[in-house]
């Protein structure tokens, strides 16, 4: 398991390394500032002495490393000239001993600026403040250079514009290192930088998975510094492969002797005649995902139409609460799924209320997507009857009707770190709710009532922006559903369903529509060897 950490739990990770006795914090922070120099080695092996170099420097910590940057880089024959945000004289111990063995040049104010804007200038080591970051960062000459230099259009224009080398030690310097928020002040701000590379040590931080950060960093890289792999219990769990989840990779699995029914029941609800695309999506992704057995219960009206298009999935009517709930008497029926294409009318309002109270000893493991979630969100009553065994998948939209003060409080402008993040609004959620929350996007979070809490970020190198087409959530649903009826737990079934969804884009690749999503599954688990 990878986790992401706070700059509070690396805070913890590192003192505890040093109350041990087995590093001090010195040395530290020089196989720190020796792996970014390394890194930048590895990445641009073409950059070589005596090439230019500007190395900027904060008031803690983070300029402490930069200070080892600076010295190793100029050993290595650059020519590097260090910039200075603040009094030396106030640094903490550690970086103050590096800035001592600093022999080089400190620029002014005044020298910074034409530092920056040199011709030939390779290479900017953005050490200001990292995950030390609390407060609106000031709005320096530096970051003035950085935002010119370094805009995000760079990666839009295909890395086109001229200029050095960005490399951000832990986290671009304007960014909250624990929810990848702009700590702007009042006001959001847009002009922030990006890098070229961000260099972090021994566990990535959650900001930089959360929200645009990772379009910031550039390309990310974890280094190891020698730390022990204790981590903080509440640290939030980041999604890999199933593989590394023995228990539930195991789940994926089918047994030779087994039968229909030993993988479960899978009930998927459907809308009217012409509303049960969303739903034939869903229940499509819980037969591919593994689900036994798929029925998809729609209006009568709408029987035919749905018979019409599918095959291995049963159809069946349902004009009532009633007929529901005698359908539910059945135990063999091990996962639901409600909302998809579902609509909202009070005949839905009272089918969902039928599923939620469906006499299944601690109640029976259901899905709420979409047309759901918008019924809950309107009606106290239905709010009540969720569950430990419900995951509820919103979008932000959804998610901000069903959740409306911590929304709020997640898209108020940061003021001040740690900053209130998606991670924590998620938690809040879940905790709320007593159920397990999915809250979609390109950094989908998924957090559980007890504080358990992952991160499946569609970033980096498993950027999968062909997600973002009509039904690819309905499929999500179905996936989350299917694993359910298998028998996984909710949480694991949803961060499991999370990473599939996922991993089927990226193998897809461009030109992806929602109905691709199941059927790429079956190349997923051959790679995986299920």
């Amino acid at each position: 398991m990878t986790e992401l950490l706070t700059a509070a739990q690396m805070r913890a990770v590192e003192q505890t390394a040093i109350a041990s006795g087995s590093v001090t914090g010195l040395e530290l922070m020089e196989r720190s500032g020796r792996a970014v120099v390394q890194a930048i080695d590895e990445e641009w092996p073409a950059l070589s002495a005596p090439s230019p170099a500007v190395v900027l420097c904060g008031p803690g910590n983070n300029g402490g490393d930069g200070f080892v940057v600076a010295r190793l880089l100029q050993e290595a024959g650059w020519a590097v000239e260090v910039y200075l945000y603040g009094d030396p004289d106030k640094l903490p111990a550690d970086a103050r001993v590096n800035f001592e063995r600093w022999s080089g040049t400190i620029l002014s104010d005044d020298g910074l600026s034409a530092a920056l804007f040199r011709d030939d200038l390779v290479l900017v080591v953005d050490a200001l403040f990292g995950t030390g970051l609390t407060r609106q960062a000031p709005r320096l000459e530096a970051f003035e250079a950085l935002l010119q230099r370094g805009g995000p259009d760079r990666y839009r224009r295909g890395g086109a514009v001229p200029g050095p080398h960005i490399v951000a030690i832990d986290i671009p310097s304007d960014r909250c290192s624990d929810s990848g928020l702009v700590l702007a002040g009042d006001t959001a701000r847009s002009d922030t930088y990006a890098a070229d590379l961000t260099v972090t040590f021994h566990r990535a931080k959650l900001g930089h998975y959360l929200g645009d950060t990772p379009a910031h960093c550039g390309r990310l890289r974890i280094v190891d510094i020698g730390l022990s792999d204790w981590v903080p219990e509440s640290a939030t769990r980041f999604l890999e492969s199933p593989r590394d989840e023995p228990a539930v990779f195991q789940h994926l699995r089918k047994s030779g002797g087994a039968h229909k029914f030993s993988h479960g029941h899978a009930l998927v609800l459907s809308g009217g005649i012409a509303s049960g695309g969303a739903a034939r999506l869903a229940a499509r992704g819980a037969l591919r995902i593994g689900a036994g057995v798929v029925t998809l219960g729609c209006p009568p009206s709408a029987l035919i139409v749905n018979a019409a298009q599918l095959n291995a999935i049963m159809v069946r009517p349902f004009p009532d609460s009633a007929a529901l709930e005698g359908f539910l008497h059945d135990k063999r029926i091990t996962a639901l799924c409600l909302g998809p294409g579902m609509g909202c009318g009070p005949t839905q309002a009272e089918l969902l209320a039928a599923a939620l109270v469906s006499q299944v000893e601690g109640g029976r493991p259901t899905v709420l997507d979409a047309d759901a979630l918008t019924l809950v969100a309107g009606d106290t009553t239905l709010f009540g009857l969720l569950h430990s065994a419900c995951v509820l998948t919103p979008h932000a939209g959804e998610f901000a009707r069903l959740f409306p003060d911590i929304a709020a409080r997640l898209a108020a402008p940061a003021t001040k770190g740690p900053a209130f993040s998606k991670v924590d609004a998620c938690r809040e959620a879940a905790r709320r709710a007593g159920c397990i929350v999915l809250f979609k996007g390109t950094d989908t979070v998924i957090a559980a009532p007890d504080g358990r809490c992952a991160v499946n970020a569609a970033a980096y190198g498993r950027a999968a922006p062909w997600l973002a087409t009509a039904g690819s959530g309905d499929v999500l649903a179905g996936f989350i559903t299917g694993l359910l009826a298998r028998g996984i737990a909710p949480f694991e079934a949803a961060c499991t369903g999370a990473w599939l969804h996922v991993e089927c884009a990226i193998t897809f690749g461009p030109g992806l529509i929602a109905e691709d999503l199941p059927e790429e599954l079956p190349k997923v688990f051959r790679a995986l060897r299920v």
